[in-house]
């Protein structure tokens, strides 16, 4: 009776331990993280009789979880992915609203502008009509002004999001760091505290939304946790952290260090998975670019639309002035250029524009260790990682690629104090551009729409020529208004027996004429141009003008067509254009400026038109933004799926099912019964024995 009572009891021990496992199941069913569990029951050890050996009952051996590494480790990877691709859907979004919105975007504004210029050629003496373009150009450059806004905002949002993501990063590296001693302590008698490795493990997986871990088992049920290119974040209870800091480069970015101790190190490029993974890489491979982008698109406006109302006269026959701003204006000049915050003198140098149509949308590093050959300055186009190389000419550095391809601007090291070695420098062409762009321009009748130079024909001309109105096809920064006035009625006569126009002399004081394709003649022939009668011709020469104490010189490359045919002696006249309020061809080139390939030139490729208009580049960029944006959301979708099927995989083995518990209950409760039974019957077993020795 004695067996059978502890069999009994053995049967009502782990019957009811087996009803305490199956109501910790129930309670804990929405538990994030919670693992199914599960008793695991073996036979005591028989004891032998004449007969053979007799059972003795049951015995628990373990409480078990449901528990697999391989679906926990895809769930992990699978949540650090899709916390990425969301972080980074949700920012790229925005930006593509922003970018291609009908009144958010650059497009309309530029639209508008150019509509104005077009609108004021047809009628270039009308003063409202120059008051648009003012306000067009204004409502430009605000619009631009607000583009960046928002990036920086974003920007801006971005730091704050990885100061918090670390903050939630450190937080639950700290739980696992604790929970790791925890186990270790609960394990020392050989059995897995479940909960705690539940705990845990949850733990990981919520860290697994914020950063992409790698963990790695320990021997004692310990687990450590590695990120980015291998940083210990938790080894044991020794715990590391991550810390947000101003950038070293560019303080308003913030960078990611990896702290162990009293050492750190600069992890931000290392770091990959999670909603952090995916701010960086946002910011890293699109929010850069468009500022960028946007930037140079904003210098290019300005610097075009300067440059050829610099070609012109406005309504008083002054040369044209600037409509934006300069933006080689010392100020912006120095916010170019970020010194790292570790260099050792207070060298600012400054990084001045010196050709917009080869801007590229990279940073730059510049390096200075004072040996470097030549000049002790290196630097690398941070884009693509590719070496460029450095030239110095007394103390102005140019910068030119591999191909020989100018990188569009200059850095002025002249600045006291003069860097030191070790000294790096950023560099930011067109980061702020968009934000630096403003109209300077007030007065409508200073609008320089009239071309400098005009030609026509004598009234007393015998043929039927044609001499088309004067193109000054070289760039002059600026236009010396003296010089032009000194080019007053240069006469051209045809000379039929050759075939060719010949300048008349004496040519007025400080004016010389070239021609290329022409050896220079005697007097009184200056200089003659070959045509063919009846034909399209295209005259090319250069005008020379030297005026003024101390003297300017100013060289005057004119193209012009000649058609029709002439007859001899028919003569034509070049003249400054002395009030011409109705002349729109400066506006018209103006408004040619809308098309014209200006942004991203390659100047190695000459047999080809290279680069973009205004339009099409920024064109090109929302397309681009578009691109990701779409791919971003086809990953979004493809990783959604991905997560929950690893969720229900890991669902389907750890998860508890209530039907499944309830069913255990009742099983459990039988068993119970059952077990209580046995032991009623040895109890009535053993009162009938001892009944029968009273």
């Amino acid at each position: 009776m004695a067996d059978l009572l502890n069999i009994g009891l053995s049967g009502l021990s782990a019957s009811k331990t087996s009803l305490s496992v199956t109501g910790h199941n129930i309670s804990n069913v929405n538990t994030p993280g919670f693992s199914r569990q599960s008793t695991v029951q073996a036979t005591q050890v028989p004891q032998f009789s004449g007969a053979g050996y007799i059972g003795s009952g049951t015995t628990l051996t373990d409480v078990r979880r449901s528990y697999s590494e391989f679906l926990s480790t895809q769930l992990r990877s699978s949540t650090a992915l899709n916390s990425d691709v969301e972080a980074y859907k949700s920012q790229i979004e925005q930006l593509d609203s922003l970018l291609a919105g009908a009144t958010t975007g650059i497009t309309p504004a530029l639209q508008k502008f150019f509509s104005s210029l077009q609108t004021a050629a047809e009628d270039p003496a009308n003063i409202p009509a120059r008051q648009l373009v003012l306000s067009e150009a204004e409502g430009l450059a605000k619009r631009f002004n607000t583009v960046y806004d928002r990036l920086s905002e974003q920007n801006e949002f971005i730091n704050k999001q990885m100061t918090a993501v670390t903050d939630q990063i450190n937080r639950l590296a700290g739980s696992v760091g604790q929970l790791n001693d925890a186990i270790a302590v609960a394990a020392a008698n050989g059995k897995d505290p479940n909960d705690l490795l539940d705990a845990r493990e949850e733990a990981v997986r919520q860290l697994s939304t914020f950063i992409g871990v790698t963990a790695v088992p320990q021997d004692g049920n310990g687990l450590n946790l590695f990120v980015g290119s291998g940083q210990p974040l938790v080894v044991g209870s020794a715990v590391s952290r991550l810390e947000a800091v101003n950038g070293r480069a560019d303080p308003t970015r913030m960078e990611i260090d990896f702290v162990s101790g009293n050492s750190r190190q600069a992890v931000t490029t290392l770091l990959t998975g999670g909603e952090l993974g995916g701010l960086i890489r946002y910011r890293e491979d699109v929010l850069d670019t468009t500022m960028n982008a946007m930037g140079r698109l904003s210098l290019a406006v300005a610097d075009q639309v300067n440059t050829q109302l610099g070609q012109g006269l406005d309504l008083k026959g002054q040369v044209g002035t600037a409509l934006f701003n300069d933006f080689n204006d010392p100020a912006l000049a120095t916010l170019r250029v970020r010194a790292y915050s570790g260099n050792s003198n207070n060298a600012q140098p400054l990084l001045n524009i010196t050709d917009t149509s080869v801007l590229t949308t990279s940073d730059y590093r510049l390096e200075f260790d004072g040996v470097t050959l030549p000049n002790g300055y290196s630097a690398r186009r941070l884009s693509d990682n590719t070496p460029i190389t450095v030239t110095n000419a007394a103390g102005v550095l140019s910068f030119a690629d591999a191909a020989g391809r100018d990188q569009g601007f200059t850095v002025d090291v002249n600045g006291q104090p003069a860097p030191a070695a070790g000294d790096t420098f950023e560099l930011q062409p067109t980061r702020r551009g968009a934000t630096s762009i403003s109209t300077v321009l007030d007065q409508p009748d200073q609008l320089a729409f009239a071309a400098p130079l005009r030609s026509e024909a004598s009234l007393q001309n015998r043929g039927n020529a044609v001499i088309g109105q004067p193109t000054i096809s070289n760039v002059l920064d600026p236009m010396a208004l003296d010089n032009l006035k000194a080019i007053n009625a240069i006469g051209l006569t045809f000379d039929a027996a050759n075939n060719r126009l010949q300048f008349n002399t004496p040519l007025p004081a400080g004016v010389t004429i070239t021609s290329p394709a022409m050896p220079a003649l005697p007097a009184p022939q200056v200089q003659t141009m070959g045509i063919t009668p009846g034909q399209s011709n295209q005259l090319s020469y250069t005008i020379s003008v030297t005026t003024g104490t101390p003297a300017v010189t100013q060289s005057y490359t004119i193209k012009q067509p000649f058609s029709g045919r002439p007859e001899n002696g028919d003569s034509f006249s070049l003249s400054f254009n002395q009030n011409g309020v109705s002349d729109n061809r400066n506006a018209l080139k103006l408004a040619d400026l809308q098309n014209k390939q200006t942004v991203g030139v390659d100047p190695s490729v000459t047999s080809i038109s290279t680069g973009t208009s205004f339009t099409d580049g920024y064109g090109d960029l929302v397309e681009r933004v578009g691109t990701l944006t779409a791919q971003a959301r086809t990953d979004s979708a493809a990783t959604t799926s991905i997560l929950k099927q690893a969720t229900d995989n890991r669902d389907s083995l750890s998860a508890v099912n209530l039907d499944e518990e309830a069913a255990n209950l009742i099983k459990f409760e039988q068993y119970y019964n059952a077990s209580a039974q046995v032991i009623q019957v040895a109890r009535s077993l053993f009162d009938t024995l001892i009944n029968t020795f009273r």
